[in-house]
């Protein structure tokens, strides 16, 4: 069964973290950005420092070793990270939705033996769903798992996986009963290590999003402890994953509002340095006229999320709230980034100047946890139903 655990933090503490993730921000993540994105370098750095700052463990539990937050003071951190550095957000976000499915859906013997060390960062990990032939259609993944025994034996391919060649444990949906109709009803949900079976075939060269591997998984007779079954049932996977996909939809809807500010951010110090005509181009029209929609862009995404993960925080059926927030601040992200690049004229171009990494990184939002075509269909059917003639 699902079990929605509501968290809340006090104001004064959550300015206080925010005020630590702020100075982190300035001392070490500004200063090698550039480095690692343009090599495409994994940031074992900056990683160990999100660990030791219980990053690992932001949305899990008290009693597990997390911090415990609300999705709220979540969200405001992954747009702070995001305003400078998106991709690292997504190391912590894969993990989290892992975590999140273990803890609203697994045994009680499963939470307390894994979430302790997700939380610590011993284990990290990430989310293995889509397939070469199966993304927005889950139910169409073909990884099969037999059971044989008190183990069950798994092959099949995910790809696209965040964390895939870094992570050491990853929530695997597959099919356990291939025959089942409806489709959803044959899968189930694993917690699956890194171990005899279990292989990296191949890291993703993308366009953006660097820094952070994205991976495609093999598993080649790939045995699982039967007690990894999350839950404990058969049949149940295909709801534990989609379950934990609206925490994921905020935490990409506020990777867009970070996006959306840090090149409004970008664009605004360029404007008011750049001279033509013998002044500022922030004091030309058809500048202004493009930081005017660039503001109120973002600003309107930042409250799209913060309703969204209110919602979330209150134990309420957000799919709605949370996809119009992944939609439009994704989309903002887009948008802003490209006017931005016409702000910066050509040096937009040069690897010398950050507002490009802006750019590429802000079109994956537009696909990752769903496509914002797919988020548009559900926004519409929940409106619908929610507003019957």
């Amino acid at each position: 069964m699902s079990e929605h655990i509501q968290r809340h933090i006090d104001a004064d503490d959550e300015a206080a973290l925010l005020e630590t993730i702020d100075r982190w921000i300035e001392r070490d993540v500004r200063p090698v950005v550039m480095h690692h994105d343009h090599n495409d370098i994994w940031p074992a750095a900056l990683v160990e420092q999100m660990t030791e700052m219980g990053l690992f463990g932001a949305t899990i539990g008290q009693e597990y070793g997390g911090l415990g937050l609300p999705a709220t003071t979540y969200a405001k951190i992954i747009t702070r990270v995001s305003s400078y550095w998106m991709a690292i957000t997504g190391i912590v976000n894969s993990h989290l939705i892992m975590a999140a499915a273990v803890e609203r859906f697994g045994t009680e013997e499963q939470k307390r033996t894994w979430l302790p060390k997700f939380a610590s960062g011993e284990i990290r990990g990430g989310l293995a769903l889509t397939e070469p032939d199966a993304g927005t259609d889950l139910q169409a993944i073909r990884t099969l798992a037999v059971r044989d025994g008190d183990d069950y034996v798994i092959n099949g391919t995910k790809t696209w996986i965040s964390n895939g060649v870094n992570g050491s444990c990853f929530a695997l949906l597959v099919k356990t009963d291939p025959r089942a109709e409806p489709r959803y009803k044959g899968m189930s949900f694993f917690i699956a290590p890194k171990g005899e079976g279990f292989s990296v075939s191949k890291k993703f060269d993308k366009l953006g999003y660097k820094g952070i591997d994205s991976a495609e998984l093999v598993f080649d007779n790939y045995r699982v402890p039967a007690e990894n079954l999350i839950g404990g049932v058969e049949g149940e996977g295909f709801f534990q994953a989609t379950g934990g996909l609206e925490l994921g939809r905020i935490n990409v809807a506020a990777r867009g509002v970070g996006l959306a500010e840090g090149a409004l951010r970008l664009a605004t110090e360029y404007a008011q340095i750049r001279k033509t005509m013998g002044k500022p181009i922030a004091q030309h029209q058809a500048i202004q006229l493009k930081l005017g929609e660039m503001v109120t862009r973002a600003e309107a995404a930042r409250l799209l999320v913060e309703q969204a993960a209110r919602a979330y925080d209150r134990g309420e059926r957000c799919d709605m709230e949370a996809g119009m927030a992944k939609f439009f601040a994704s989309e903002a992200a887009v948008r802003n980034s490209e006017e931005a690049m016409r702000i910066f004229g050509g040096y937009s171009y040069s690897k010398e100047y950050e507002i490009e990494r802006f750019y590429r990184d802000a079109l994956l939002m537009c696909i990752g946890e769903g496509t914002n075509e797919m988020q548009r269909m559900i926004i519409a059917k929940q409106w619908l139903k929610r507003n019957p003639v």
